[in-house]
C-alpha cells in the first residue's frame, strides 16, 4: 500500500496502472509513484473511455475532434467565429480551420463572413448538423451512463467533485503560467 493525499492506494490491485507501480517499485523502491496511480489511471480511464465512446461518432463519419466541434457550435446556441471555435475545444487554429473545411464540405457547417470585416467568419451548424449532433448526444449519454453505472451515485458524484477541482486548479495554474 502507498499513501496518496492521506488514503491507502492498494499498488496490488488488478488494473493495468498497478502492474506499471509494482514494477517501477521494483526497480526502484525509493520513488513514490502516488502520482503514477492517479495520472496514469485517468490516463489510462480516458483513452479506453476514447476508444469505447467514439464508435457512435465512427458511425456518423465523424473523428472525436470534429464532434467536439460540431458540439461546440450546438451547446452555445449561436454563431462562433473559428477562434472562438479553438477556445471552446481546446484545439489549435490551424486544426479548427481544416475540420471546419471537411465539415463545411460535408454540408454540416455553414460560413457567414462578418459585414464589417470580410476577413472574419462566423460559424453555425445548418440544419443537417444539429440534426446529426441532437442524434448522436443521446447514445454518447447512454453509454456514459452504462459505463458509470458500475460506481454507486454516490461515489460517481465524489469523484466528479474531486476531477472538478483537480481540473480547475489546474485550468487556473496553467492559465495563470500563459499570462
Amino acid at each position: 500500500m502507498t499513501a496518496v493525499n492521506g488514503r491507502q492506494a492498494d499498488a496490488a490491485g488488478g488494473d493495468t496502472v498497478s502492474a506499471v507501480v509494482r514494477q517501477w517499485q521494483a526497480v526502484h523502491p525509493d520513488l513514490d509513484t502516488g502520482p503514477m496511480e492517479i495520472i496514469g489511471r485517468i490516463n489510462r480511464c480516458a483513452a479506453l473511455l476514447q476508444q469505447a465512446e467514439d464508435a457512435p461518432l465512427r458511425r456518423a463519419g465523424l473523428s472525436r475532434p470534429e464532434f467536439d466541434l460540431l458540439g461546440a457550435l450546438r451547446r452555445t446556441g449561436h454563431e462562433l467565429t473559428p477562434g472562438e471555435l479553438a477556445r471552446e475545444t481546446f484545439s489549435s487554429g490551424a486544426a479548427v480551420t481544416k475540420r471546419l473545411k471537411l465539415l463545411t464540405e460535408r454540408g454540416l457547417v455553414e460560413r457567414r463572413v462578418d459585414t464589417r470585416d470580410r476577413r472574419v467568419a462566423h460559424l453555425r451548424l445548418t440544419d443537417t448538423g444539429r440534426d446529426l449532433v441532437d442524434g448522436i448526444m443521446p447514445e454518447q449519454l447512454a453509454y456514459e451512463t452504462a459505463v458509470l453505472s458500475v460506481l454507486e451515485p454516490s461515489a460517481q458524484g465524489e469523484l466528479a467533485g474531486l476531477l472538478g477541482e483537480l481540473l480547475g486548479r489546474l485550468e487556473g495554474r496553467l492559465g495563470a503560467l500563459r499570462a
